[in-house]
């Protein structure tokens, strides 16, 4: 786990660099405007739902304030579900310009090694990763809904899943641009990757460091990966 721990901690040190900064600043701010049009969106569709469900102005004093309400919280408690999925999405996106600045700092002859994926690929790489994750946590949710009354139950599905969801994303978001045969196989094992996925994911949880959490989980990728090539070869 040394390795692990040094790529966090490099890639910690690298946040506010330019080049990731300007990443991060970009990221965070289509991943908020997403947000914001979702919010909106979900609330008008909760309030419709709602309404067509029978909980009318005309039934009683205070029924659209209640549907109001109901339709905020809702769409709360979903956009937190859903915040990693969207901050990934968007990350994936983005991946491309974190891993080269870290690689161009830190692994110059693997940066002119890279090939670089085209626009149509950064996007079917980020719709896929969403859907995944949508799809899993989908999953989980019935789980997480049943173990609600622990307190921590709810909290543990929800890592346990996107700790291996996030870890498979941030290896292989570099690993595509390194792997120039398709049976390559990647040089993180899986305790590394579902560690890497594990840190992000919890980070992802709390209320600061959720913003950072996504990209610092790709550049910290970027070590971890490169790293265990170089010990690789070494040996």
């Amino acid at each position: 786990m040394g390795v692990l721990t040094t790529s966090l901690a490099l890639g910690l040190g690298q946040l506010f660099d330019g080049a990731v900064l300007r990443v991060l600043l970009k990221s965070l701010g289509v991943t908020l405007l997403w947000f914001v049009l979702v919010a909106v969106a979900g609330w008008y569709a909760l309030d419709w739902l709602l309404a067509s469900g029978g909980l009318e102005d005309s039934l009683f004093a205070g029924a659209e304030g209640l549907r109001g309400a109901l339709s905020l919280v809702l769409a709360l408690l979903g956009l937190w579900l859903a915040w990693r999925i969207v901050a990934m999405a968007v990350v994936q996106f983005y991946a491309d310009e974190v891993v080269l600045a870290v690689e161009r700092k830190h692994y110059p002859a693997m940066a002119q090694q890279a090939r670089e994926l085209s626009f149509g690929q950064q996007a079917r790489v980020a719709a896929g990763a969403a859907g995944r994750a949508l799809l899993a946590n989908l999953v989980a949710l019935p789980v997480a809904l049943l173990l609600l009354v622990t307190g921590l139950g709810t909290f543990v599905v929800f890592w346990l899943v996107n700790a291996v969801l996030l870890g498979r994303e941030l290896q292989d978001m570099v690993w595509m641009r390194h792997r120039h045969a398709p049976q390559a196989t990647p040089p993180v094992g899986r305790m590394q990757r579902f560690a890497l996925g594990g840190v992000i994911a919890a980070l992802m949880a709390l209320p600061f460091a959720m913003f950072l959490a996504p990209v610092l989980g790709a550049a910290s990728a970027t070590h971890l990966v490169h790293r265990n090539l170089q010990g690789t070869t070494a040996a």
